[in-house]
């Protein structure tokens, strides 16, 4: 530039643009558009799309913007550039006003320009914005372009509105592997994890081309279904194909086999990785503590703060915290909450490291100290933060804290049944039998109603999924026959129902006949009469297992001699002739 001067014209500066460009070389980008204004050379819109460029690269945003709106004469990829480097940034709301002020110049945006606004739709009004950006990519016929679609229905997906991402996807007249993992992806964020696999299934068979990006969103679904045949599968799938180990895959990967009951592999994927990110310790962190192995936690936490190439984050925090408290290690799990409290790691505690605390001390048995640190902590108590101290109340049998927690829990969460079934069962096990009827005639009077509960076991990679008192199975007469046969045998070996598990209001053979079609107890003996004798039952369930069901899954470990893992959306309760790891807290 020295050497020439005047003489600099268009082909040099692009061939210096583009170079910084490539390199991101800031203090040599400003040499060359210092050198256009001294030399008053007047670049063409094609040079000053090419420094707004530049300077988005650099993470320049407002040096970008400089130039844009300096610009006596913009087009279409102009006002994209920019429109694209506030959306990756995460300036969502500056991407859509500036898409708006690109409508009044009358500048025609195109396919580049909507597929790049759509993914700034996020929050409530970005959505409503969303929806008439898709009304003017109908009116110019851009809805079936492929970039387009794939953003709409990410739009869509990301929104929870997954009916009308899959009707966008099913318009879209060719399909790339990026607009499959979007729609793919979307039901498996939703927790619409079968969904999520059988569209995998389909598009598999219509011939979908994979990447790392769409076999972590199928692992997601299948972390979620806890199908480990198919994990399997999967995995074995992603070796075949000989797909690079991404960091994000083996993420995944981990996640899915902790979730899958599967520990061992989880493990083995963690220490052959080349590299690892906060979310590989975190995965297989959060994998122990679900799983109740607080001394697998510790060590993995400080075998991390020993190598020292990855700090700590809340999340890790938390999968401390709560390992400890699930894996019974109560002092030590403190002893972290406090260090944590005195700033040694740098983060500061969230409402949720203030519950595991609470989880802690109630563990512990200290139910008026975890009281009072609840009336001093920073925060306002949640739900979720009364709930745990409600659950310490009632295996403690402290009555009158357990009482004024239940009712501020009615207060906050008036719909919650799960409340009303721990506050009356503290009222039963102290003898008030009139509180306990005054509690389930607020429920009923509220007309509370419990989320249906669903659980589900995999055999010979098949997903078998059963509700309450489900008939809809195939072998539906076979199972109910069974679980008769079992309720007689495990009463004679001392089983006795706890009809406190249930709140209508009815007699106790009613009550007994409610409790034996719970869906947990349906799949336990589906996969009695299914499996060979001494193999493993694992089943998941969506929602916290009662009491009786945990009872009757010890008996079936117990009599059967049969390893019993249960998942529900706490933790893992790992039955091994008739004794659980959780120690009967949960």
């Amino acid at each position: 530039m020295a050497v020439q001067g005047l003489e600099m014209k268009f082909e040099s500066y692009d061939m210096l643009l583009n170079a910084c460009i490539n390199k991101r070389a800031f203090r040599e980008g400003q040499r060359v558009q210092a050198h256009m204004i001294k030399t008053r050379y007047l670049p063409p819109v094609y040079l000053r799309t090419r420094l707004i460029i530049f300077y988005s690269k650099c993470d320049c945003l407002r040096e970008a913007r400089h130039v844009l709106d300096e610009m006596p004469e913009r087009n279409v990829v102009s006002w994209t550039a920019m429109i694209s480097a506030y959306s990756q940034r995460g300036f969502a709301s500056k991407a859509l006003d500036l898409f708006v002020q690109m409508l009044r110049s009358d500048t025609e945006p195109n396919e580049f320009t909507f597929a790049t606004v759509l993914s700034s739709c996020t929050d409530t009004f970005g959505f409503e914005l969303g929806r008439q950006i898709h009304s003017l990519i109908i009116k110019r016929t851009l809805d079936t372009h492929i970039y387009v679609g794939s953003s709409l229905l990410d739009m869509y997906a990301k929104a929870g509105r997954i009916h009308e991402a899959r009707e966008v996807f099913e318009c879209l007249p060719e399909r790339d592997v990026v607009s499959c993992t979007a729609i793919i992806s979307g039901y498996a964020q939703l927790g619409l994890d079968a969904e999520a696999l059988e569209l995998f299934r389909r598009l598999n068979l219509e011939g979908m081309s994979s990447n790392y990006v769409t076999y972590a969103s199928v692992l997601t679904a299948l972390s979620g279904l806890a199908a480990l045949d198919l994990g399997k599968q999967v995995h074995n799938h992603v070796m075949r194909c000989k797909l690079p180990f991404y960091v994000v895959l083996q993420n995944s990967l981990i996640d899915m086999y902790s979730k899958c009951g599967n520990l061992i592999y989880s493990r083995r994927i963690f220490d052959n990785m080349s590299e690892r990110t906060v979310i590989s310790w975190n995965a297989l962190l959060v994998g122990y503590s679900k799983h109740g192995m607080g001394r697998e936690v510790v060590e993995l936490y400080r075998l991390m703060r020993n190598e020292n190439k990855v700090k700590p984050d809340s999340v890790t925090l938390l999968g401390v915290l709560s390992g400890c408290s699930h894996g019974g290690m109560e002092d030590v799990g403190l002893e972290i909450f406090d260090e944590m409290v005195n700033g040694k790691d740098g983060i500061e505690p969230e409402i949720e490291h203030y519950g595991c605390a609470v989880d802690l001390l109630g563990r512990a048995g200290r139910v008026e100290e975890a009281f009072e640190f609840i009336k001093k902590m920073p925060f306002e108590p949640t739900a979720a933060l009364w709930g745990s101290l409600l659950g310490a109340c009632r295996v403690h049998s402290n009555i009158d804290i357990g009482e004024f927690v239940g009712r501020c829990l009615l207060e906050i969460e008036p719909e919650n049944a799960g409340n009303y079934v721990i506050l009356s069962n503290l009222y039963a096990s102290a003898g008030r039998w009139e509180d306990v009827r005054m509690v389930r005639d607020s429920m009923m009077e509220k007309a509370v109603k419990k989320e249906p509960g669903r659980s589900w076991i995999e055999l010979d990679q098949t997903l078998h999924s059963f509700h309450a008192s489900d008939r809809s199975h195939p072998r539906r007469k076979d199972v109910f026959l069974k679980l008769k046969e079992l309720s007689v045998k495990f009463k004679e070996a001392g089983y006795v129902p706890d009809l406190s598990c249930v709140l209508h209001d009815v007699d106790e053979e009613q009550k007994e006949k409610i409790l034996l079609g719970h869906s947990e107890k349906l799949a336990l003996t589906f996969g009695l009469i299914s499996s060979s004798d001494g193999v493993p039952l694992r089943v998941i369930k969506n929602l916290r297992i009662c009491v009786d069901c945990h009872n009757f899954a010890k008996f079936v470990s117990k009599i059967y001699l049969r390893e019993v893992s249960l998942r529900d959306k706490n933790r893992f309760h790992h039955i091994s002739r008739g004794v659980c790891s959780c120690g009967d807290y949960w």
